[in-house]
């Protein structure tokens, strides 16, 4: 079924159900219709596009659901196109809502996102109060409830990177986890086109005067609106710690070839004294001094012991062994 709820509302309480075939009935001023459609047909918003009087353009919008966050103005109604966003796996995955706006209706279309809207609808439903002042109230809840829905999303990446963090300190990120950390800053990446538009969405309903966007609705979209700001600072500073986790797991890695190539030196040195001796004397000459003395290999061999010895000694005091 793709129409989940079509209500009539007055006083802030819920009324009769509503068919999407059936003509508007005549609402008076605190009346209004709120429709919820999920993955619709074409049929059944050009029945609603009749009924209701929606543009054709904002209709094909609705329909296709490849729009980016916005807010357009079709003579006394409002047009509203919001991304909402979950996690699969370390995928972000985006879905759109298009949201219909009239002095007595609410419209909304949605693709691609699970999260229905019936939490938002019982939650309004149980302030009468709020939801008897129309249908930009209604709005500002569904752009809430979306909205809302980006903080576990980046909270969950969030958890995950500080987990790479902790195991960067206790050991060396592998290249299984350096390709993860790189998938994740790319979804960052494209979070932030996202919550871009969506800023500025909810800046147009904050700032201009809009029709159907009553002047005492407008703080409940300010809230709207810090709400993303906090989760755009949140994606920035998330996306400076990964870049600081690889810059960190980087230099951790250099320091460590750093210290192999060190110990690698000083056994090196330490080996050339004997190669050096043995070189010498390996020589194929008659005539070598101390060839015949009779305990030459002994004082050979205290030679080579006594400087590996001190050059052991050294190597170890400077920190290199």
């Amino acid at each position: 079924m793709t129409v989940i709820a079509s209500y009539v509302y007055s006083k802030g309480k819920r009324g009769r159900a509503l068919a999407i075939e059936e003509q508007c009935p005549a609402l008076s001023g605190d009346e209004f219709v709120w429709i919820g459609l999920h993955e619709p047909t074409d049929d059944q918003l050009k029945i609603l596009a009749k009924t209701y009087g929606l543009h054709e353009l904002a209709v094909e919008d609705a329909l296709h659901a490849h729009q980016i966050p916005k807010v357009e103005v079709y003579g006394e109604q409002l047009f509203v196109v919001a991304k909402t966003a979950h996690l699969e796996g370390d995928k972000i995955c985006y879905g759109e809502t298009a949201i219909f706006v009239g002095r007595h209706h609410i419209i909304t279309v949605r693709h691609g996102s699970m999260r229905t809207h019936s939490g938002v609808r019982s939650q309004l439903e149980a302030s009468p109060r709020l939801l008897a002042q129309g249908p930009d109230y209604v709005l500002h809840g569904i752009l809430d409830f979306i909205v809302d829905g980006y903080l576990p999303t980046v909270q969950t990446i969030e958890d995950r990177v500080l987990e790479m963090e902790q195991k960067m300190l206790a050991n060396f990120l592998e290249r299984d986890q350096i390709r993860r950390l790189f998938r994740l800053r790319r979804q960052l990446i494209l979070f932030g086109r996202i919550l871009g538009p969506m800023s500025e969405l909810v800046g147009k309903l904050v700032n201009l005067d809009l029709p159907c966007i009553d002047k005492h609705a407008k703080p409940y979209f300010r809230d709207v609106f810090d709400h993303i700001r906090r989760v755009e600072s949140m994606v920035g500073g998330l996306r400076e710690v990964m870049t600081s986790v690889f810059e960190a797991s980087n230099l951790l890695e250099q320091q460590r070839q750093g210290v192999m190539t060190r110990q690698l030196a000083s056994w090196a040195a330490i080996l050339a004294v004997p190669t050096a001796v043995a070189g010498i004397y390996g020589m194929n000459f008659e005539h070598m001094p101390e060839l015949k003395t009779e305990y030459g290999y002994y004082v050979v061999l205290a030679v080579i012991v006594t400087f590996c010895g001190i050059l052991y000694y050294r190597f170890k005091k400077t920190g290199w062994l």
